[in-house]
């Protein structure tokens, strides 16, 4: 099977006559690169041009290509392969088509105000059609059996998941506590906004208490692990599928990071937090009541084949911070790791087992529906009597990114009037870049690391 494709090179007559106007070795003002393991970024130099061919280099190795070549390029084999060629007269304009998966630069998720709702991750007028359309195909076909975890069984593919991403959120933890040891980390006193090395940003961007008094300017102090991971908790369930949390029981029941309970119901097994595990599908009699399945004929259950060891979370007092800048790079990588680790494997859960987050606060729940404890405190919470609005979760709703940012390595500290010209990207990420490890490709877009930045204002006022 050929390897995927890197990108396609249309050349017409014009941009051949610059090429080859252009003196030699001149850089194709373009990189390509590709999503797969196997390809990596790299460019291309103009060695020679005539009216048929284009002389390339890439990586170090020359290479004959026709005018208009689909190409890949393979970092194993160190070769180019020409896929096919089209004639570049029939080409009445300069076309450079490069497929990538993330955009050259992008900006952060819009801020929402408080004083409104936050959008569907799916449109209304989408979930509705989408509705419409299952219960047309259903009627068609015969009722299939309800598929878990719904009848109350564990996806088994999915609990290998859940011990993997239980153990990167404490590997992730035990990580950061060692890093900001040494790489210094601050907070503002008086709003929810962190910032990633010795001197916090100039930025009047403080919405906290008394604000227009210190006309926007942040108070910084030393930030905690507890600000970079933001800690969202929520209601335990001993049974998934069993009657909703009543207003009455809000404070019996125990709340737990939503990690946390995440992963118990996807198989987890912590003995602090039990949980129902049924080993036979329910019985539904209408869509909300449900009765167990009898399962005395079954032997006794044997321990599960996925169960792995958990690990412990290192106390402060025990913490121990790298002792050179090697060891702090090696650290600052497996940071990485584990967050990316994190994420994904989040992500996978919450296909299967699905998580609800109100729409007028952070108030996160675990399970198929929402709470009825009325405890939210938004805008306008009066008219909904203190209820949620429960829709589905995000992944940032679950494991918040907290935004920072990004300090280029040509500048210590950053500059009011060239704001508009920095990027910003997850606080962990921040963390582990300023650290020494390599910045990963999905967050290159809102960095901004292909954006120069001026040296004074007079530069960025010339900028178009």
């Amino acid at each position: 099977m050929p390897p995927p494709l890197v990108g396609i090179v249309l050349f017409s007559s014009h941009l051949l006559h610059s090429l080859v106007s252009s003196p030699p070795r001149a850089s194709l003002s373009c990189a390509l690169h590709s999503s797969s393991e196997n390809h990596h970024l790299f460019s291309f130099c103009v060695l020679e041009t005539n009216n048929a061919y284009i002389h390339f280099a890439a990586k170090g190795m020359g290479e004959v290509l026709p005018l208009g070549a689909s190409f890949w390029y393979s970092s194993k084999s160190g070769q180019l392969k020409i896929i096919g060629t089209q004639n570049f007269r029939q080409v009445h304009h300069c076309a450079m088509i490069v497929r990538s998966n993330h955009p050259q630069n992008a900006d952060l998720p819009r801020y929402h105000s408080k004083r409104e709702k936050k959008p569907f991750p799916i449109p209304i007028v989408e979930l509705r059609r989408a509705a419409r359309e299952r219960l047309k195909n259903a009627k068609k076909l015969p009722r299939k059996p309800t598929p878990p975890p719904r009848n109350g069984m564990l996806v088994q593919s999915l609990i290998p998941v859940a011990y993997e991403v239980m153990n990167a959120r404490i590997l992730l933890t035990n990580n950061l506590k060692r890093l900001m040891k040494v790489i210094p980390v601050l907070a503002c006193k008086y709003c929810n906004e962190i910032h990633v090395g010795a001197t916090g940003h100039p930025f009047k961007t403080c919405r906290g208490l008394r604000a227009d008094h210190r006309k926007g300017l942040h108070e910084w102090i030393t930030a905690t692990v507890e600000d970079v991971l933001t800690p969202i908790e929520t209601y335990h369930l001993s049974d998934r599928l069993g009657k909703r949390i009543s207003h009455e029981e809000r404070f019996s029941i125990p709340r737990i990071p939503a990690v946390v309970e995440l992963c118990v119901q996807a198989g987890v097994d912590l003995p602090d937090f039990p949980t129902k595990r049924r080993r036979k599908p329910v019985i539904r009699l209408g869509r909300s009541d449900i009765i167990d399945a009898n399962e005395d004929d079954l032997p006794d259950p044997r321990p599960s084949k996925f169960k792995k060891p958990i690990l412990d979370e290192v106390p402060d007092c025990e913490i121990v911070p790298p002792a050179n800048a090697e060891e702090t790079a090696s650290l600052s990588e497996a940071t990485l790791e584990a967050w990316e680790t994190l994420q994904q494997g989040a992500a996978k859960l919450m296909r299967k087992y699905p998580v609800r987050v109100c729409g007028y606060c952070p108030e996160v729940h675990v399970g198929p529906s929402g709470h009825k404890a009325q405890n939210c405190g938004a805008y306008k919470h009066q008219q909904r009597n203190g209820q949620h609005g429960w829709q589905s979760a995000t992944l940032d709703d679950l494991i918040p990114p907290r935004y920072v940012w990004h300090v280029p390595e040509t500048a210590l500290e950053l500059q009011r009037d060239l704001r508009n010209f920095y990027g910003q990207a997850p606080a962990v990420v921040e963390l582990c870049v300023q650290g020494g490890a390599a910045v990963p490709e999905c967050y290159k877009p809102t960095m901004r690391l292909d954006v120069g930045i001026p040296t004074n204002l007079r530069e960025a006022e010339m900028v178009v």
